[in-house]
């Protein structure tokens, strides 16, 4: 598939940034929005019924099609790249899956002798001649990562608006169709390991690769829910005849935890098909299995009961749906922040993906009129089945999207991102903290350079990591990216699809090195005006002198 193909197919997931935002408050499209919980179960629901194989580098396309439609109609299929080439195709039935199951057989190898594990993560061999010099020497297959930074700053030079820019963004960077449904598939490969050990346990994906904001390439980040097994009495039996099921016991759930993991770190390690590198971190704060999943690319980690995290997952997924600007601008100022190293995917003093994202949410509710409600006002919207208390948290809002009612804000994305630097540039950080419950800055409860408020318990800081060099770091980024915006408005674009284009606009908050230059080069003109203030608050003196001596 050509570049230009591969875009075409990305435009149809991805919402148009448009100058006016009202017609989009008052479309019809607002009331057919699924909540969280309908989309993952209708995703949940695709993985259950696909495998996952890997395929000849040459594959006849019809003669697939057939061969998989002898065990029931197939809904969806597509292929990938991932140091090879692989398939997923999804069933319309589960039973179409187990009758593929039934007719897959264990391999025969003649130096070597394979664990008897049988999963849906397959291999597709053809036996007989080589593939004909007519047939099809390639599949169209989708990209499952990001391009180069170098590219696609080039390619956001070509476009003529800073809408066209952030459109295009959108297209190159978020999570397709398709590799949302290769990460479904994955939690329900390891899933299926799992109930062989607990069953009626689920995997559930959680974070960026369900939340909306994800991007090509982010890890796969899960957890396993034992909490909905059949069997959990809430209530002391009072009297009468009744069974338990005989149990080990340890001294608290968090040491619970820690076996489970172990186990199925074990598990993975030992038989799981494609689980590579398994890690087991069980002294963390939140314990977790991490390893690599070589069929799909992805670096995942694997954790137990992670029901806020899952919350917190859900409430960012609904900000996101709620106005198309709030996921935009998102994914602007992650990949502006992860370009400048204000982020970074190992653990340090940077600020995160998340508490950037907080940031953003707090910027939209702080606008005039807000964009995006408060959190408490989401909390009063909600009714009976939206009540939810986690370890003592209340973690209640409405999940009906239907029901919150926003105000009339025009503001366009450029406008938008221009504020929010200017916003981040003067926020007095050294007194004030950062809480989307309220939608207001609260007093700093303790001394951290950045405090966020986590959303749910307002006694945890999420950005307590930082430390005053990041937040000074992001502060004066802030303040470059501000003068580049305003230097954009005087700009026009050279390129306008040409074959070459000198960077402006988001091309040019995403170079590297630019800001630092321009930072020097301000730093200059600052020195040189201060002169020439100096020489005119003197030839001022000089002036009152003379008249006086006349």
């Amino acid at each position: 598939m050509t570049e230009n193909e591969c875009l075409a197919q990305r435009k149809k997931n991805v919402v148009f940034v448009t100058v006016e935002y009202s017609a989009f408050l008052l479309s019809d499209e607002k009331e057919g929005r699924k909540s969280f919980s309908a989309v993952q179960v209708e995703r949940q629901g695709q993985a259950e019924r696909s495998v996952l194989m890997s395929c000849p580098p040459k594959i006849n396309e019809k003669k697939f099609l057939k061969y998989f439609s002898r065990h029931g109609d197939i809904k969806k299929y597509f292929f990938y790249e991932r140091n090879g080439l692989y398939a997923v195709v999804e069933f319309a039935k589960r039973e179409c899956v187990e009758s593929l199951l039934e007719a897959t057989k264990i391999p025969c190898l003649s130096n070597e002798f394979p664990m008897p594990f049988k999963s849906r993560l397959l291999s597709l061999s053809h036996y007989g001649s080589a593939a004909s010099p007519n047939q099809q020497s390639g599949q169209q297959c989708q990209p499952q990562t990001t391009i180069p930074i170098d590219q696609l700053i080039d390619r956001l030079s070509r476009k003529e608006s800073i809408d066209q820019q952030v459109t295009s963004l959108m297209e190159t960077y978020q999570l397709t169709d398709d590799n949302s449904r290769l990460r479904f598939l994955v939690c329900s490969l390891l899933q299926d390991i799992a109930a062989a050990y607990f069953p009626e346990c689920t995997i559930k994906l959680f974070g960026s690769s369900v939340n909306g904001f994800g991007k090509l390439g982010c890890d796969l980040d899960m957890f396993l829910d034992l909490d909905d097994i059949s069997g959990r009495r809430t209530k002391k039996q009072e009297s009468g005849l009744f069974l338990e099921y005989q149990l080990k016991t340890v001294s608290t759930e968090r040491v619970v935890t820690q076996r489970i993991l172990s186990f199925l770190g074990e598990c993975l390690d030992q038989f799981g098909p494609g689980c590579n590198g398994v890690q087991k971190i069980l002294n963390a704060h939140c314990p977790l299995v991490r390893f690599f999943h070589h069929p799909s690319g992805f670096q995942c980690d694997l954790t137990a009961n992670n029901r806020v995290a899952m919350k917190t997952t859900e409430l960012l997924y609904l900000y996101g749906e709620l106005d198309p600007r709030v996921r935009h601008l998102v994914f602007i100022v992650r990949c502006w922040a992860r370009v400048h190293g204000i982020t970074s995917s190992i653990s340090g003093a940077w600020i995160t993906n998340f508490s950037l994202t907080i940031m953003v949410l707090f910027f939209l509710q702080r606008r005039n009129p807000p964009i995006i409600p408060c959190l408490d006002h989401l909390k009063d919207l909600a009714g009976p089945m939206d009540n939810s208390m986690i370890e003592g948290n209340d973690c209640t809002f409405v999940s009906d999207l239907s029901k919150i009612q926003l105000q009339r804000n025009t503001e366009t994305l450029d406008q938008l991102l221009h504020e929010f630097f200017e916003f981040y540039s003067a926020f007095a950080f050294s007194k004030m903290s950062i809480d989307i419950r309220k939608g207001k800055e609260q007093i700093k409860p303790v001394k951290n350079h950045l405090h966020i408020q986590n959303p749910f318990d307002s006694s945890l800081n999420i950005s307590k990591n930082v430390n005053a060099a990041q937040l000074e770091r992001f502060v004066a980024l802030c303040q470059e990216s501000t003068w580049l915006l305003e230097q954009t408005k005087t700009n026009t674009p050279s390129g306008k699809g040409g074959s070459a284009s000198t960077p402006w606009g988001l091309a040019t908050l995403l170079q590297p090195t630019n800001v630092a230059e321009i930072k020097s080069n301000r730093k200059r003109r600052v020195g040189l005006t201060s002169d020439r203030i100096k020489g005119l608050i003197e030839s001022l003196k000089n002036g009152t002198h003379t008249n006086t001596l006349r």
